[in-house]
């Protein structure tokens, strides 16, 4: 699950994508469209301009933007920013790889091949997911898998044609 940081720093930089290419953005005007304490706002944005992917503009007329085009801005850096590994265990980790304490074989261990699977899921997902998806949510596509399903099975559907 993402946290509420990386959620508020994914709705600040959809709106940054909106007005990419227009100058500088307000804090209050991210804050007050997007329902972000300004707060909590300023220190997102800070840390997403510490690590390369915002700049921002002091004086009459400043305010933040974004530093590269948003087509080459995807989740999966946003989130590794804000919230740090996306694996979900420690041991299957591509840039925080830590040993589980609890694991005494990492070989044998059952739970591993689960989580590296999920990993890849959700990095397939994320890293496929630009700034650019924000302007048009339904080019996004998706795999609907259904419980018990082998890879053969999965067909691609755009999300808004998506059924339950």
């Amino acid at each position: 699950m993402i946290s509420k940081k990386a959620k508020y720093a994914i709705k600040a930089l959809k709106v940054l994508t909106e007005e990419y290419g227009k100058g500088p953005v307000l804090i209050s005007y991210i804050s007050a469209k997007e329902s972000i304490p300004k707060k909590f706002l300023e220190a997102i944005l800070l840390e997403l301009r510490n690590h390369g992917i915002l700049q921002s503009q002091k004086g009459k007329g400043g305010g933040y933007l974004l530093r590269v085009d948003p087509g080459r801005v995807n989740l999966a850096q946003v989130l590794r920013v804000i919230d740090g590994p996306i694996a979900p265990t420690p041991c299957v980790s591509f840039n925080f790889y830590v040993k589980c304490d609890d694991c005494t074989d990492e070989v044998t261990c059952a739970l591993k091949p689960i989580m590296e699977r999920v990993r890849d899921a959700n990095l397939g997902v994320y890293e496929n997911t630009t700034l650019l998806t924000f302007q048009n949510p339904e080019s996004l596509v998706t795999k609907e898998i259904s419980i018990g399903s082998k890879a053969a099975d999965i067909e691609e559907t755009s999300v808004g044609r998506m059924s339950a």
